[in-house]
């Protein structure tokens, strides 16, 4: 599963290719290959920020979900382990 770390090392790839588009603006020399390359490679970049944000939320969402219909897989697992041995 994605994690928040994966999400800061996105963050700073994309800072990084912020900044070289900043450069690549600023410097005169206009390469429009080179704007079109980094546009993409940031576009990529912020797609696969909102996917790991989305994955993080579902993963909440899902544990939210369980805990409040009484708990998770495995302690519910657990319980039906219990109940059988005491049958």
């Amino acid at each position: 599963m994605a994690s928040l770390k994966d999400a800061t090392q996105l963050t700073e790839g994309i800072e990084s290719l912020v900044n070289d588009l900043r450069s690549e603006l600023e410097d005169g020399d206009v390469d429009f290959e080179k704007l079109v390359s980094l546009s993409d490679q940031i576009s990529e970049r912020a797609d696969g920020l909102a996917e790991t944000f989305n994955s993080v939320n579902e993963a909440l969402m899902q544990r939210i979900d369980e805990v409040k219909s009484g708990g998770s897989s495995r302690s519910g697992s657990k319980a039906k382990q219990k109940a059988g041995s005491r049958s």
